[in-house]
């Protein structure tokens, strides 16, 4: 008796201490997201809730709908913070305890309908420069939260909600909490949780901070298969243990119902690349008699992996996974040994799943000096995130070097008209490898600071047009005249070349070269610096292609200097009162037209049934559109909006379309280097038109007749944007009306909606055509699909018969596997997990690459042998699967 009495005060006392430690919140960071400027405290875990406004400058606070916010809804959740503008918005996060430590990272989203449109938005989630996870919402009540361990690097942490045309990102909370860094260690990447399990806990029982330290959140786990067990005495962690599970979670646990019950569970991962880390804890809770014993092994997926183990009295133990666990399917059992008297218990188990960020994160100092600069000059500019990552989100006006794995370096720096006053900041020499500074055109004071003579890679200084005085330094001088560094200091009434100078005499640095010449300089380093990184990323394009491009550019220029709006007496002259129709469709009808200067043009009338009420809309729209200018894409040159009568006029290309081209009747051939080329330059249309504008733009109607080629075969796309100039298309319940048969993605049946990755369906079906050359729908009577066809050979490993038998194996297999999986991968039922068109730009060029080697090589038995190797080891794991 005595001894169960010291043992209660000894645990009593453990609780207290316990306790007291829970009631520190010293490092959390809890963010309530669109809160205005205020705090409180958490009525339910004490935990205290500032405004994001500190944290953030984009995005709109909103409130959810009334019909949502219940009794029972936490507040974190009655606001959320959204993002109408821009691609990517990011909080910047910097924590007490810096660099170089782990935390806790978790974010929480409930839409309740705050923007009242009821379309539940998908957008991703970036932490630092990396991609971190995809955000798809369940309903409206529904509460979708992500959770990460990672260990930071850098000083600021930052979350980016990326807008990928699937809806507006927004956010309602964000916590950051400080771990041990000895806890949850992995051999690489983060860790995002996967499951967080509580055995035996009540149903409705949820345990987070201030029972947790760390404030994970735990939620009950039990099976109709085991029995829950509990102790009301506290569970006390061993020594040095510094996980510090909450003694309320492992005060219960369960048990097998009897001997031929397997204590077990699992999970599933459909990635066969996923890996994980599990934690098992385990700690005795039944005070078992001295014949008693619980001894038990732990086997995963049959086999033994760890034992045998035996919980200790009131104290708590973890296991874990000291290396990643590998697979799609994991079975975790409990076996009793032979010396055991009672089964098998388990007290909670985490899982988690490793997220591998590979990418650097721009160079600390670099990231600091930067946001001194936008600090000291208040600049508005739309500065979040990582400066120089994602490659396709980099700050404006900055220039960044890519070395492999070392992080990026901020190279250039243009701030020219950006209103700056005051003097030059002494941050700007804190970007030691600045090459190019541009401080042009501003209200700059002061004199010109002897630090930017010692940037030693600085080789374009343009402080034109500004307000300074004194003395330009010499050695800046010197260096200019040494022709290491291209100067321009003019039109600053003030500043004297030396301190000789005669004031009253406006003096000129006889090396200064103009600002025209300079931004010539400026324009040939960013092209080089662009050219780097399109032959990082694989691109090749051949002489003929280039010369195509070049030309096609040429074209773009003169044409957007024809874009305008046109009457519709203009256009029955262009096009010779209607005469001469090219195609006709539920759209609209596409008619050939000539320009006064003769340029031969395509004029797309829309049908009256499209355009009626939405005349207001489609003038500003058409204009957007008329911006939109690339190589791969036809030039909008003009529209027409004269009363009923709208239309675009768009670039005609002559040598008709991938269609015409693919088709037994078309006597033309293209061989499989052809065909690459084309499916490159019609996916690099689509990236810019995703990724290259300000707000995403939609295809909405991509098929085989609207890629067209010239002479040279370089893909221009046509038609594009109408489900942004006709929102009527974007919600029509016929199928042909926003494009032809088979090429629609599947989830437009349910959502009604096109997206970014309702391009990537189609033009995945464009891409089975490519390689192929079988129409979309089978002209037979069965009327197969293209892709049920090609996934019908698949399955045999019959992919001899899915290529074009004209090429008679001249082209290299693997270039056709990737290919073929590349487009199996873009018609993937789910659209979150299709891929973006930037990869498939990126996988096809691989295709070329290896298609040319082949031919570099001059092989040519070398494809026909492999279609019979690859025949009969389909199955083996080196070889891709298309799936």
């Amino acid at each position: 008796m005595s001894r169960y009495f010291l043992l209660v005060i000894l645990h009593a006392a453990v609780f207290l201490v316990l306790l007291v430690n829970s009631q520190d919140q010293s490092g959390f960071i809890s963010i309530d997201c669109g809160m205005p400027e205020s705090s409180y405290k958490d009525e339910t875990t004490g935990i205290h809730y500032v405004s994001d406004a500190t944290y953030i400058d984009t995005g709109v606070s909103m409130n959810i709908s009334s019909d949502y916010k219940t009794e029972h809804l936490e507040k974190q959740y009655w606001n959320v913070r959204s993002f109408p503008e821009g691609t990517k918005n990011c909080y910047t996060i910097k924590p007490t305890q810096g660099r170089n430590n782990k935390y806790l990272i978790r974010v929480g989203f409930m839409y309740g309908n705050y923007d009242e449109k009821e379309q539940l938005p998908t957008f991703e989630l970036y932490l630092g420069a990396n991609w971190w996870t995809q955000v798809i919402l369940d309903g409206p009540f529904n509460i979708t939260t992500r959770e990460i361990i990672h260990f930071s690097l850098s000083d600021n942490i930052y979350i980016c909600l990326v807008n990928i045309g699937f809806g507006t990102p927004f956010i309602s909370f964000l916590e950051l909490r400080p771990l041990d860094n000895d806890t949850y260690v992995a051999e690489s990447g983060s860790l995002e949780l996967f499951s967080r399990l509580d055995f035996g806990s009540s149903a409705d029982q949820i345990v987070r901070f201030p029972e947790d330290v760390y404030d994970r959140i735990w939620s009950a786990f039990n099976y109709e298969d085991w029995i829950q067990t509990s102790t009301s005495l506290i569970i006390d962690s061993l020594d040095g243990d510094d996980y510090r599970l909450p003694s309320k979670v492992m005060e219960t646990a369960v048990t097998p119902v009897n001997n031929s019950i397997v204590l077990e569970f699992y999970w599933l991962r459909d990635d066969p690349t996923a890996e994980f880390y599990l934690y098992l804890h385990f700690a005795e809770i039944q005070e078992l008699k001295p014949n008693q014993s619980r001894e038990f092994n732990i086997c995963l997926n049959g086999d033994f992996w760890h034992g045998p183990v035996v919980p200790k009295y009131l104290r708590r133990t973890t296991i874990d996974s000291k290396s990643a666990l590998k697979g799609t399917e994991f079975h975790v059992s409990l076996n009793e040994t032979n010396s055991s008297t009672v089964l098998p218990l388990i007290n909670a188990a985490e899982i988690y799943l490793v997220r591998q960020f590979a990418q650097s994160e721009t160079n600390q100092e670099d990231v600091d000096a930067i946001i001194n600069i936008k600090s000291n000059y208040k600049l508005k500019r739309h500065w979040q995130g990582d400066p120089c990552f994602p490659e396709d989100h980099i700050w404006d006006g900055l220039n960044c070097s890519y070395n492999g794995s070392d992080p990026p370096r901020i190279i250039s720096l243009n701030l020219s008209s950006s209103g700056l006053t005051g003097e030059i900041s002494s941050y700007i020499f804190n970007l030691k490898m600045i090459k190019y500074l541009d401080l042009s055109n501003n209200s700059l004071t002061g004199s010109v600071p002897n630090f930017l003579s010692e940037l030693p890679f600085l080789r374009v200084l343009n402080l034109q047009k500004n307000q300074l005085s004194g003395f330009v330094p010499e050695k800046l001088i010197e260096r200019s005249k040494n022709r290491t560094l291209l100067l321009s200091v003019g039109k600053n009434r003030n500043l004297c070349a030396s301190e000789t100078c005669n004031k009253k005499k406006k003096f000129i640095i006889p090396s200064v070269v103009s600002i025209g010449a300079i931004f010539v300089i400026l324009l040939t380093a960013v092209a080089i610096i662009r050219s780097k990184k399109r032959i990082k990323q694989g691109i090749i394009l051949d002489a003929n292609a280039r010369k195509a491009n070049a030309e096609g550019n040429r074209k773009s220029v003169a044409l957007k200097l024809e874009g305008r709006q046109f009457s519709y007496s203009e256009v029955l002259n262009i096009t010779n009162n209607l005469e001469k129709t090219l195609g006709k469709g539920e759209l609209g009808t596409t008619y050939y037209g000539r320009l006064d200067d003769a340029t031969q043009v395509i004029v797309k009338m829309f049908s009256q049934s499209f355009v009626q009420g939405y005349n207001k809309q489609f003038q500003a729209k058409a204009k957007v559109l008329m911006g939109i200018h690339h190589p791969n894409l036809a030039t909008i040159v003009g529209y027409c909006d004269d009363g009923t009568n709208q239309g675009l006029i768009c670039e005609f290309v002559p040598n008709q379309s991938l269609e015409r081209h693919l088709s037994d009747r078309n006597t033309s051939f293209l061989n499989w280097e052809e065909r690459l080329l084309i499916a490159i330059g019609t996916a690099q249309g689509l990236e810019h038109l995703h990724h290259g504008n300000k707000t995403p733009i939609i295809h909405g109607n991509l098929k085989s007749a609207n890629v067209l080629l010239n002479q040279h075969f370089p893909a221009k796309l046509a038609d594009f944007g109408f489900s942004t100039v006709l929102p009527a298309v974007g919600y029509t319940d016929s199928t042909e009306d926003v494009t032809t048969t088979g090429y629609l993605d599947p989830e437009f049946y349910v959502s009604k909606r096109l997206n970014e990755k309702s391009d990537v369906y189609s033009f995945g079906i464009v891409l089975m055509e490519i390689i192929s050359s079988r129409p979309v729908i089978d002209k037979t009577q069965d009327k197969t699909h293209i892709s049920q066809w090609i996934s019908s050979m698949l399955a045999k490993g019959d992919i001899g018969n899915i290529i074009d038998p004209r090429l008679k194996g001249d082209f290299h297999i693997n270039s056709v596997w990737k290919a073929i999986d590349t487009a199996m991968a873009c018609i993937t039922q789910t659209s979150a997990k299709r891929p973006s068109m930037k990869y498939i730009v990126m996988e096809l060029n691989e295709c070329l690459a290896i298609e040319r080697a082949r031919k570099k090589e001059s092989h040519e038995t070398e494809s026909k042998d492999s279609i019979e190797m690859v025949s009969v080891n389909l199955y083996n794991d080196s070889i891709p699967l298309a799936r």
